[in-house]
C-alpha cells in the first residue's frame, strides 16, 4: 500500500469510529516513513452533522434571480493530469493498478505551474464579459487543488506548493467577479483506498451507498466554504445525496447551487426555454481539460452565437477554458475569447439582466427583453458578409411599436460612417399589419478590413408584443 493510500485508509477508519461514537473531534496523524516524516501533515476532522430532512431545502429565490442576470461564466478545469493532456481525473476509471500507482504518487511530484497568474485569467474574463468563475477544486480522480486537510492528494504536496484555489478565488473577486466552486463528490482516491476498482456507476461509487465517501465529502466541503471567504456558487456533480448541498448551505445560506439544484445540461442547448434558472456548459475546444494536440476550437463567431441563443432562452453560459501544465490560458482560446470581448464590449447591455421575450426567435433573428425597462433586444446572425456603411431591412412580426418606440444599432450613433460622410447611418421604422419593419445600418467600423462577421444588436424600446 502506497503512502497516499494509507492516508486515505486512515481517514475512513477515523471518520467510522466518529460516527459510530458520535464524538465531535478526531485526529488522525499520517504514516511516519523516515526522512519523509517532516512532510506529512496532521489530519484533522470534524464531519458535520448529517441532514436529517428527506428533501432539499432549494435556493434562495432572490440567489436564482441573481444567477440569472450575470449570464457568462467561466469554467476552468484545470488539475495536475493536465501535464498529460488528458481527460481531467477519467483515466483513473477501471486503471490498472501501476496506472494508478504512477497517478497518485508521481504525478503531482512533477506538476509546477510556474507561469501561473491568476489576475491575467481575471483580467481577460472581465473584459470579455464574464460575470463569474467557476473553478474545479476536485475532479473524479480525487485530487484537490485547494489546501486540505482530509488528503495528502493535494496541490500543496507537489513542487508547486501553494493553495492554487485561493489564488484563483482573491484574483477573481478582486476584479470583481463572483466565485464559484466545482466539486466531484465521487472520488476515484477513496474508492481505491476503499479496494474498490475505481468506478462511475457502480452501487459502492455513488455517495449515497458509500456513507464514508459521504463523510470525506462534507469535510472537503466545509473547508471550501469556510476558507475561502463568501462563495457565490457550488456546482456540485455526480451528487445522488443531500450531505454536500445541506452542509454547504449551513456555512453559506445565501449560496446558489447550480448541478444539483438547477438544470445544467453540458454541451447542449434545451430546444426550448426551461422555466427557472438553468446553465448550458460547454467546453471551448472539444475537452474540458487541456488537450494539446487532435482539438478543435469553437469560433468566436460560435461562441457569440451560442450565447445569444442561451440568453434568448433563459439560461446562462458557462464556457469551458483549460489552462496548460505551466498555468497559462492557451493561445488558441484566448484569441477566440477576445473576439467575444470585442462583441460583449459593444452588445452587453442586451445579455445582462434580461429575460426570454414571448417568442424566442424569427428565423434567424433572436430576441431579449431587458427586465428593468420597456425594452426588446433584436440579434441579427448569420450576416457574416454585411458590409459595413450597407441598410438591411427587417420584418419582425413578434414585436410591436408604440408612439414612443425607438430603434438603434448597439454601439453606434448611426450619425456617422467612417469616410461615408454622404452615408446616412440612422435607424428607421414603421409599422404595419404584416409586423415592424426597421431598417439600419451597420455602421460601427470594428476590423480594420471593415468586416465583421459577427450579430448586429437592435434595440427597440417601448414595444408591445404583438397578438
Amino acid at each position: 500500500m502506497h503512502k497516499s493510500e494509507k492516508v486515505v485508509l486512515l481517514l475512513v477508519v477515523a471518520l467510522l469510529a466518529a460516527s459510530c461514537a458520535q464524538t465531535a473531534r478526531m485526529s488522525v496523524a499520517g504514516p511516519q516513513q523516515g526522512s519523509d516524516a517532516e512532510r506529512q501533515k496532521q489530519l484533522v476532522f470534524t464531519p458535520p452533522p448529517r441532514p436529517t430532512q428527506e428533501a432539499s431545502r432549494g435556493n434562495d429565490p432572490e440567489g436564482e434571480e441573481w444567477f440569472m442576470d450575470q449570464a457568462l461564466g467561466m469554467f476552468i478545469n484545470w488539475s495536475m493530469d493536465s501535464q498529460l493532456g488528458t481527460v481531467i481525473g477519467h483515466t483513473v476509471v477501471g486503471a490498472s493498478d501501476d496506472y494508478l500507482d504512477r497517478f497518485i504518487n508521481e504525478l503531482p511530484q512533477s506538476f509546477y505551474p510556474r507561469k501561473f497568474d491568476p489576475e491575467d485569467w481575471a483580467r481577460l474574463a472581465k473584459l470579455a464579459g464574464f460575470k463569474y468563475v467557476v473553478f474545479d477544486t476536485k475532479a473524479i480522480s480525487g485530487f484537490c487543488m485547494f489546501d486540505t486537510k482530509s488528503t495528502e492528494f493535494n496541490i500543496m504536496n507537489t513542487p508547486y506548493g501553494r493553495d492554487i484555489t485561493r489564488q484563483v478565488v482573491d484574483a477573481f473577486r478582486e476584479q470583481g467577479l463572483a466565485v464559484g466552486i466545482y466539486f466531484c463528490e465521487e472520488d476515484g482516491l477513496f474508492l481505491h483506498s476503499q479496494g474498490h476498482d475505481i468506478a462511475r456507476v457502480r452501487d459502492y461509487a455513488k455517495p449515497s451507498n458509500n456513507p464514508e465517501l459521504r463523510d470525506y465529502n462534507r469535510v472537503q466541503i466545509r473547508e471550501l466554504m469556510s476558507n475561502y471567504g463568501k462563495i457565490d456558487m457550488l456546482f456540485i456533480d455526480a451528487s445522488d445525496s443531500l450531505d454536500a448541498k445541506e452542509t454547504a448551505w449551513g456555512l453559506q445560506p445565501k449560496l446558489v447551487i447550480t448541478r444539483g439544484e438547477m438544470q445544467t445540461p453540458e454541451q447542449k442547448i434545451p430546444d426550448q426555454p426551461m422555466p427557472g434558472p438553468w446553465e448550458s456548459c460547454f467546453t471551448l475546444g472539444t475537452q474540458w481539460q487541456f488537450k494539446p494536440t487532435n482539438d478543435e476550437h469553437k469560433s468566436g463567431t460560435k461562441l457569440i452565437e451560442m450565447l445569444i441563443e442561451i440568453r434568448a432562452k433563459g439560461g446562462n453560459f458557462l464556457l469551458s477554458i483549460g489552462p496548460t501544465p505551466d498555468g497559462e490560458i492557451p493561445f488558441e482560446q484566448t484569441r477566440r475569447i477576445r473576439e467575444l470581448a470585442a462583441w460583449m464590449f459593444i452588445n452587453r447591455e442586451a445579455v445582462y439582466e434580461i429575460r426570454p421575450w414571448h417568442v424566442i426567435r424569427e428565423g434567424d433573428v433572436w430576441f431579449t427583453k431587458a427586465s428593468n425597462e420597456n425594452a426588446v433586444y433584436a440579434f441579427l446572425t448569420k450576416i457574416p458578409n454585411w458590409k459595413r456603411s450597407d441598410r438591411k431591412e427587417f420584418t419582425i412580426k413578434s414585436v410591436k411599436a408604440t408612439d414612443a418606440t425607438t430603434v438603434s444599432v448597439l454601439g453606434q450613433t448611426g450619425r456617422v460612417v467612417e469616410y461615408k460622410p454622404t452615408v446616412d447611418g440612422m435607424a428607421r421604422w414603421t409599422q404595419g399589419k404584416d409586423g415592424l419593419h426597421i431598417s439600419v445600418v451597420r455602421a460601427q467600423r470594428i476590423y480594420n478590413n471593415h468586416k465583421w462577421p459577427n450579430p448586429i444588436v437592435v434595440k427597440i424600446t417601448n414595444v408591445e408584443p404583438a397578438k
